[in-house]
């Protein structure tokens, strides 16, 4: 069962989108998919309401209730973790993980909040020790503006503790079809492909590194 959780403690950077994109993309290519929802506000369970049906199944879960279990039969399990975690509830997170994708948008307030909350889980063992691949995003990008290059520059520069380089692995840009799509319950990859071909095209080195061996454990 391959895992992988989409978190930043800074709310606003898009992680639930990133994760029901995720979780729609490994659903129309066959796999069993779990959505599992650690926000208070539920906006992803929400958008899985709102899946017609003869969509590819994505299942739902609750990931605040105890009792909560993942079916045996899943393939894929994406975890949406809220905002403002820290600490303890960070630790809890990354041990349910094998890769964690941080997502990052371009903004002075958010790019202090991420440097400060990626030298936060670089520092914990499981990323030290490599039992977590973790890897950065740029979100909701205005393509080739100052705040599209600025956010290049400082995630390509970011660091673990141990000298290697954070991975940089996508530029997301900041589109109406995301919104669109998921208005109907639906990923961009359930889109006429006419209308989303640049996003899918920006979305494709991630999908390419999530499919590599470097993005999990070895």
């Amino acid at each position: 069962m391959r895992s992988i959780l989409v978190m930043n403690a800074k709310g606003g950077s898009g992680k639930t989108t990133i994760a029901i994109n995720l979780a729609s993309y490994y659903a129309v290519e066959g796999y069993e998919v779990a959505l599992v929802d650690y926000d208070p506000q539920f906006c992803a369970l929400d958008w899985l309401e709102a899946r017609p049906e003869g969509r590819p199944k994505i299942t739902g879960i609750e990931g605040l209730q105890k009792s909560a279990k993942v079916p045996r039969s899943t393939d894929i399990v994406i975890l949406d973790a809220p905002a403002a975690t820290h600490g303890r509830p960070v630790t809890e997170l990354l041990s349910r993980a094998q890769t964690c994708i941080i997502p990052v948008i371009p903004s002075t307030i958010d790019l202090n909040a991420a440097a400060r909350f990626i030298d936060e889980i670089t520092e914990l063992g499981r990323v030290l020790n490599r039992k977590v691949r973790v890897a950065s995003v740029a979100n909701r990008i205005r393509e080739n503006s100052a705040g599209h290059f600025e956010i290049e520059e400082f995630l390509e520069s970011t660091k673990l503790p141990n000298g290697r380089r954070l991975p940089f692995v996508a530029c997301l840009r900041n589109s109406i079809n995301y919104a669109h799509a998921a208005d109907r319950g639906l990923g961009i990859w359930e889109i006429a492909p006419s209308k989303v071909a640049h996003d899918l095209e920006m979305w494709a080195p991630l999908i390419s590194w999530l499919d590599s061996k470097a993005s999990r454990p070895q």
